[in-house]
């Protein structure tokens, strides 16, 4: 944590990320090493909307994790210069406002996508042969074995084919499946060598053994995976969500899951988090879910970490930022 006599120099980065200095040490040095104050989040939840307004007046940049830059945040912050988003979503970011303050906005797409893609594998093992369930029986002294099914031989939909999409696609390979994914914007040429077909939508989940949601959430995907949509995968499919809670209609998917439409789904991310113990997704016992901790691994923070110090200290260098958003 900064002194208060430093804060305000004109370098004051504050740091939203809970343990940033534990999982983020290359990039808290690298910040450290060009002169830059930091302030730093050292509770162990995010900050509250009152913690940030008090922090901005001072802020030059600010290493952002789940804090909400809307307009009225924005207003109070007139040296700031850049947001260096710790992580892809930028949900949580007014781009068009911080475009119209002289703000520079960059995230790290790509840095996570490893770790995203290997929970979504994890997600998809656990639910396919109940691993937490028989590793809970254990410890209570239930011996139950699960007759579970392969991934072997599974036809697989992915919905989007970005960053997370392909690196999934590579690690599923091995297990010898068939896999189509559907993406407006997707690149035939990197589908090509992958092995995966690119089709519509409905053809990604209508005839799949398992969809696998890799979208950002804006206004045009929220609620992407409806009712409609999950009538219109066959019985029996997985569903896996690893993106954005938004997504999907968590009414319509308790719905498809109590009639056995969807045999079971794997969920790192919820509409409302943290999610609430009465959520009635959690009383499946074949829905696997898990705290919005996809993109969590230590490679990760220490690819994003140094990345988004980089494009700090690219900004106060007078050179463009990577990956810059707006």
């Amino acid at each position: 944590m900064a002194s208060p006599s430093s804060i305000g120099s004109g370098r004051t980065v504050i740091v939203g990320p809970v343990r940033y200095a534990e999982l983020c040490t290359a990039g808290r040095e690298l910040l450290l090493e060009h002169g830059f104050t930091l302030v730093e989040n050292e509770r162990s939840v995010p900050w509250t909307a009152d913690d940030l307004a008090a922090l901005l007046p001072t802020a030059a940049a600010s290493v952002c994790g789940v804090e909400v830059f809307d307009r009225d945040a924005l207003a109070l912050a007139p040296e700031l210069r850049i947001i260096s988003r710790l992580g892809v979503g930028l949900d949580n970011i007014d781009l068009a406002e911080a475009r119209a303050r002289g703000i520079d906005v960059v995230n790290a797409p790509g840095g996570n996508a490893a770790a995203v893609a290997e929970l979504a594998l994890g997600l998809l093992l656990s639910v396919y042969r109940q691993i937490p369930a028989m590793n809970s029986g254990i410890r209570t002294g239930t011996w139950d074995r699960f007759v579970g099914a392969e991934i072997s031989g599974k036809s697989i939909g992915l919905i989007g084919f970005g960053a997370v999409s392909r690196l999934l696609a590579r690690r599923l390979a091995g297990f010898d499946v068939d896999i189509v994914a559907y993406d407006p914007f997707g690149d035939e040429n990197e589908a090509d060598r992958l092995g995966v077909r690119l089709v519509s939508l409905e053809d990604a989940v209508s005839n799949v053994d398992v969809v696998s949601v890799h979208a950002p959430h804006v206004e045009s995907t929220h609620h992407l995976v409806d009712a409609e949509l999950l009538a219109s995968m066959r019985p029996g499919t997985v569903l896996l969500n690893t993106s954005r809670g938004g997504l999907v209609d968590e009414s319509a998917l308790t719905d498809a899951l109590e009639s056995g439409h969807i045999a079971g789904a794997g969920l790192d991310v919820f509409e409302v988090e943290p999610v609430k113990s009465d959520n009635p997704l959690l009383a499946f016992p074949n829905v696997i879910a898990t705290t919005h901790a996809a993109a969590d691994s230590l490679e990760a923070y220490h690819r994003i970490g140094l990345s988004t110090a980089q494009a700090i200290v690219d900004v106060f260098s007078g050179r463009r930022p990577q990956a810059l958003a707006n």
